[in-house]
């Protein structure tokens, strides 16, 4: 058994009784009876597949332990805790006995969220028996035959849709591929199911989401958590849909966006304001997007080369799905020295994405003093709480029992009176949801997160008729994603996850061969370097989000949703084929061509 639809067939079970490791459903409305009285339906499935994070620096660990003083670790990790917990329940020792140090980590992309858990305890298990320190550290083959993937999906729409562009009902069955053991599938499907329906306005919808078993190793957390599985098809649906009620892609969305005060399919009332159709405008103004459409079908009778220009528009929750902020309880603090140097204490980790100075600057900010006096203290299970990514302003507001002060000689000053005359000066914080926010588990309704980003994406492609080769040829991205703190590091991350989003689409195929991964070397596979990436304009709009750290949202998890639809719809406007199925590699893009008729 290797794929979704054997799992499904149960002609072999190999988890539980139904090879279900986990499955949710949003229902809304009356679907049945929409479709029942609908004038126009419309059908499609679509596929992806695994993706490996292919992180800078592979997984590693060292580790000593003993019976006297319990077990250290320290490693290349995004998540302490998690580590915390697991080496607590395999060596059944209180939690005080058990230290994690994260060292500065060469990426992670979700790869290392989980997954080090298993490395950390096979080094801490070897410390333990041997006596001696042990330190684990993959080769590159190693951790890519070892380590979790981006889970691959399969999703089946159906839609039914007035004759004048307004949907009246949606019917999606989303189904992702959880691999051997079900590490974070949960999780993973929970966030593309929810995501699945979109941006749209649509009065009933029913989303069914299922996590399966297969005999493949465990896929896991990757950048984006299941929304670009279910995003991809969603918008490369949007486009036949569209199609199929004789309008354009963008005046088919404008009918159907949510705006303030409309409903998701989750039963979310929107409290935000919300204007996709400002976005959207943005975009295709910024990519030239109309006279490019009309421009490259009229030139592309006559070049082997043909040109395409599509894109996509979607959102991307910020946090952790509904209650799952209340049961993390997430929780960091602040304290200033006597010489004046505030400590932020989290475990929130940097990997590459800028947390220590995104953290340095909402410090300053808040208490009204220079970033440089402001430190950002290692994670470190022995010294900083149990802390999420979205707590850290709070706790930092709170310090502001520091005295107002007006320079560093007075902040100084300040400082070293209080903690002369009272002792340590410590501030701590506990996550807090935004008021109005009720999420209800069972039946899967209410605020599946405090607030969304938004965002319309557009690729201009070049397809070779000869070598079925794809290429970018420019990108323009453009989202809002609250008060942009940081702008160099926030265009950053929205580069990296297009270029994330085009080796995905186009590039990177993972080949199972007997249940184990048969291209786990760079040679064989292939990422898109800086040669294939196009330029990548990105642009925000900034509306501040009032319970967000210094009004900013989620932006590290969005720009991964984005490109691969843009990039397929753009591929199918320059050849007329309408691809499936990613990645859309050049042997698969000939495939298709050579099948169509119209080709």
């Amino acid at each position: 058994m290797s794929s979704i639809d054997d799992a499904l067939s149960g002609r072999e079970v190999v988890w539980g009784t139904d090879n279900l490791f986990k499955s949710y459903t949003v229902a809304r409305g009356d679907v049945e009876a929409a479709f029942a009285g609908a004038p126009i339906v419309v059908e499609g499935e679509y596929e992806t597949g695994s993706q490996e994070q292919l992180y800078i620096e592979p997984n590693g660990m060292l580790a000593i332990a003993d019976l006297q003083n319990g077990v250290t670790v320290w490693g290349s990790m995004q998540c302490p805790y998690y580590v915390h917990r697991a080496l607590a329940g395999l060596f059944n020792l209180p939690a005080e006995k058990i230290r994690v140090v994260q060292m500065e980590t060469g990426g992670g992309f979700g790869g290392k969220e989980e997954y080090p858990s298993i490395i950390a305890g096979h080094a801490a298990l070897l410390a333990w028996k041997s006596g001696r320190p042990v330190k684990i550290v993959y080769s590159r083959a190693e951790d890519m035959v070892a380590t979790t993937k981006r889970h691959p999906s399969r999703t089946k729409h159906r839609t039914a849709v007035t004759r004048d562009g307004r949907l009246l009902a949606m019917d999606v069955d989303f189904v992702i591929d959880g691999g051997a053991y079900c590490t974070l599938s949960p999780v993973v499907l929970s966030r593309g199911t929810i995501h699945a329906a979109g941006p749209y306005r649509c009065d009933h919808v029913r989303i069914r989401g299922r996590a399966v078993a297969t005999n493949v190793p465990p896929h896991g957390a990757f950048r984006g958590f299941g929304a670009p599985q279910s995003i991809f098809a969603l918008e490369r649906h949007m486009d036949r849909v569209a199609a199929a009620v004789g309008l354009g892609p963008d005046e088919f969305r404008r009918r159907n966006f949510v705006h303030a005060g409309d409903t998701l399919a989750v039963g979310q009332v929107i409290r935000e304001p919300v204007s996709m159709n400002t976005l959207l405008d943005r975009a295709l103004a910024l990519a030239g997007y109309h006279d490019k459409r009309r421009r490259f079908v009229e030139e592309n009778g006559t070049r082997a080369i043909k040109k395409g220009i599509g894109f996509s528009t979607f959102m991307h929750g910020a946090g952790f799905t509904g209650s799952g902020e209340d049961h993390l309880a997430s929780v960091v603090a602040v304290e200033a020295t006597r010489e004046g140097v505030v400590r932020v204490l989290a475990a929130s980790t940097e990997i590459g994405q800028g947390t220590n100075t995104i953290f340095s600057q909402i410090a300053a900010e808040a208490l009204g003093i220079d970033p440089d006096d402001v430190e950002v203290v290692q994670p470190d299970t022995s010294e900083v709480p149990n802390s999420g990514p979205t707590v850290v302003h709070h706790a930092l507001v709170d310090a502001g029992v520091l005295p107002s002060v007006h320079s560093r000689a007075e902040f100084r000053a300040a400082c070293r009176r209080y903690v002369d005359s009272y002792g340590t000066l410590r501030a701590t914080s506990r996550y807090q949801p935004p008021p109005g926010v009720r999420w209800d588990d069972q039946t899967y309704q209410g605020d599946a997160y405090g607030t969304y980003a938004w965002a319309a994406y557009v690729a201009e492609v070049s397809v070779d008729t000869t070598t079925y080769e794809i290429r970018v040829d420019d990108f323009v991205a453009v989202q809002e994603v609250g008060k942009v703190i940081n702008p160099t590091l926030a265009m950053g991350q929205i580069e990296g996850g297009v270029a994330q989003g085009v080796g995905w689409a186009l590039y990177e195929d993972v080949v199972w061969r007997e249940g184990r991964m048969a291209n786990a070397q760079m040679t064989n596979y292939i990422m898109p370097t800086s040669m294939d990436l196009p330029e990548i304009r990105v642009h925000f709009e900034e509306v501040p989000y009032p319970y967000g750290p210094a009004g900013a949202k989620g932006i590290g998890e969005l720009p991964m949703d984005g490109p691969a639809p843009a990039i397929f719809n753009a591929v199918e406007h320059a050849t007329g084929i309408s691809a499936t199925r990613l990645p859309l590699t050049p042997e698969r893009l000939m495939e298709l061509m050579c099948a169509s008729p119209a080709v």
